[in-house]
């Protein structure tokens, strides 16, 4: 079996061929960096701008990486969403006219689906498993409970982690992407300097929280001598708020595992997966909940086209396909039945 992969959800453009054998036969990314970085942030009509003139030239790429002709495709997957729906809309029309053209199945991919079970791809890991699923948008603990299964533990009340970083990242002049910068700095950084709080940590329940420690960052930032944020200032807030974060997952994590076990007993491994799985610290961090923490290689914790076309694997392995009618959907929750987060009577 063989796969293309379309990834557009958000700033990054990609393709990637995946075959069942799981081989990545090609996987290429195109970043939107420069393009935005003038703004500090993503602006979603420079995305879908971005996707729409660079599409066809990333997955001719991907397919001659591949050694590979589109007959030789047994299906073609796309990200539908979450994300920006200008970008979903390249994405998934592109996809559809490939599918139609060369009479092959498509399938409309839960970008969050992609990262779940990108761990599969890249490692032998079955169902049920827990996944810890952190990055710009999500921040989220699931039981993994088999394609298209998902049961949803804890959520961010407030900000997402990777949205955190970033605003971090911006607060202190780093600039954008914020994750990676912040890591960077936090390594020459004292993580003690700065007596940051632990979001929900010792609370009971998974639910996470980051506004606060956002905030923590921020008054201490303005506590500093007016005029004299100093590289080792710099340093040593990345460092201390990077150690904060991390604390608060290990916590949320450690009540998670309770949860897992009373559903399907020990978990064998936490996977974790999203941007903001690829931090070292955080990764390091984890690793003290004393069971395996299985991630999967860091360019394919960021957005990428290879999980949305594994993804698809899995889904046509089952028998599954999109029709042409599907539809692009900025908000596309993996447990459709959950609740809404409340902690302490605030609804996220």
């Amino acid at each position: 079996m063989i796969m293309l992969g379309i990834e557009t959800s958000c700033d990054e453009t990609a393709a990637s061929v995946v075959t069942g054998e799981r081989q990545i036969l090609s996987n290429i990314v195109l970043s939107q960096l420069e393009e935005h970085r003038p703004y500090g942030g993503i602006v979603p009509e420079v995305a879908a701008r971005a996707h729409l003139d660079n599409l066809d030239f990333i997955i001719a790429r991907a397919m001659d990486r591949a050694g590979i002709k589109f007959a030789d495709l047994n299906g073609v997957a796309a990200a539908g969403g979450p994300g920006l729906i200008g970008g979903l809309l390249v994405g998934v029309m592109c996809a559809k006219a490939i599918a139609c053209v060369h009479d092959i199945p498509f399938l409309a991919i839960n970008h969050l689906e992609g990262h779940a079970l990108c761990a599969r791809l890249t490692g032998d890991v079955d169902f049920p498993y827990l996944l810890l699923l952190a990055s710009g948008g999500h921040c989220q603990l699931l039981c993994v409970e088999g394609v298209g299964k998902y049961r949803r533990l804890g959520t961010t009340l407030d900000d997402a982690l990777g949205e955190a970083f970033d605003k971090v990242a911006k607060m202190l002049g780093l600039g954008f992407a914020g994750g990676p910068l912040v890591e960077k700095a936090a390594r020459s950084g004292d993580p003690a300097r700065f007596k940051f709080p632990r979001p929900m940590k010792g609370r009971p329940g998974c639910h996470f929280s980051f506004s606060g420690l956002k905030t923590a960052v921020r008054h201490a930032v303005i506590g500093l001598p007016e005029g004299d944020l100093r590289d080792q200032d710099v340093a040593d807030l990345c460092a201390s708020f990077q150690a904060a974060a991390a604390d608060a997952l290990h916590d949320r994590a450690k009540n998670a595992l309770k949860e897992f076990s009373k559903l399907h007993g020990p978990a064998a491994a936490l996977v974790i997966a999203g941007g903001v799985a690829a931090n070292q610290h955080i990764r390091d961090t984890l690793e003290g909940l004393g069971i395996p923490l299985v991630a999967p290689p860091s360019n394919l914790c960021t957005d990428n086209a290879a999980m949305i076309a594994w993804a698809g694997i899995e889904r046509l392995r089952l028998g599954q396909s999109d029709d042409m009618e599907f539809a692009p959907r900025p908000r596309w929750p993996l447990d459709q039945n959950a609740p809404p987060a409340v902690y302490a009577g605030v609804k996220a």
